[in-house]
């Protein structure tokens, strides 16, 4: 036992659980699907913005492991600033595709991001995994889709009618799985479902945490450098064998 040990908890209580079990289930039922549907050009995305990723330059260098000696790093660095990263990860592959590194995550860097994965393959289909934040489902993000899949729809007017009238009338369009681009949306609280988040913890411990930066495009040119690494040396698809459990009574 080791008491003094702690870990933060989340009791997620949905307010319909009904609701919650079939988004888990539909989220891993794409998941398990993902290699055929790759087969018959259909991308399972995973997507999600890792942001605050700051641009830390130590003010002395790391001293190396000597024999006694455990590896040493310097304890103060100075803040270059931050960037936000944009990542895809294609569940069939494994790989992570056409990631967006910038300063912000608005609703046009979204939109920008989405547009840019979607060129490389126009003619294939899009299912994209993503959470609740409101800029996945942002009026530009509809008016794109509609133009881009050529639906012949009245959109309606922002805050006032139709489709673009609320976030929850712009998430039904959006995920609609009869356009060539659709998205699936995880429950609130859940973003352990999203298998992109697992592959921010790799970012993490094989880049981020041990790295200085000299400045924000340092550490922006040595994401996308490690991005294309893994993909040539490290990408394969993860194991995922969860199927989604009814939550207790």
């Amino acid at each position: 036992m080791k008491p003094h040990r702690s870990r933060y908890w989340l009791n997620s209580a949905p307010e319909d659980p009904a609701s919650f079990n079939e988004a888990v289930t539909s989220v891993c039922e794409l998941y398990q699907e993902a290699p055929k549907l790759h087969e018959a050009g259909i991308h399972v995305v995973s997507t999600d913005e890792k942001t605050g990723i700051q641009a830390l330059e130590p003010i002395a260098p790391t001293l190396p492991t000597k024999p006694g000696l455990v590896e040493r790093r310097e304890f103060e660095y100075v803040r270059h600033g931050t960037q936000c990263l944009i990542a895809n990860f294609e569940v069939a592959t494994g790989e992570v595709i056409a990631p967006s590194v910038g300063p912000t995550r608005t609703e046009e860097d979204f939109v920008a991001h989405i547009e840019k994965t979607v060129a490389t393959d126009r003619e294939g289909e899009w299912v994209f995994i993503v959470d609740n934040l409101n800029t996945h489902q942002s009026a530009s993000l509809v008016e794109w889709v509609a133009r881009e899949c050529r639906l012949e729809v009245d959109l309606g007017v922002k805050g006032k009618s139709g489709i673009l009238e609320s976030m929850a009338t712009r998430a039904q369009f959006l995920s609609d799985p009869s356009h060539r681009i659709y998205f699936t949306y995880t429950p609130k609280h859940t973003s352990w479902l999203n298998q992109v988040e697992i592959w921010f913890s790799i970012l993490v411990r094989r880049l981020l945490k041990r790295s200085g930066f000299t400045s924000t495009e340092d550490l922006r040119n040595r994401i996308v450098a490690f991005i294309d690494y893994y993909n040539r040396t490290m990408a394969k698809p993860f194991r995922w064998t969860y199927t989604g459990r009814p939550l207790a009574a």
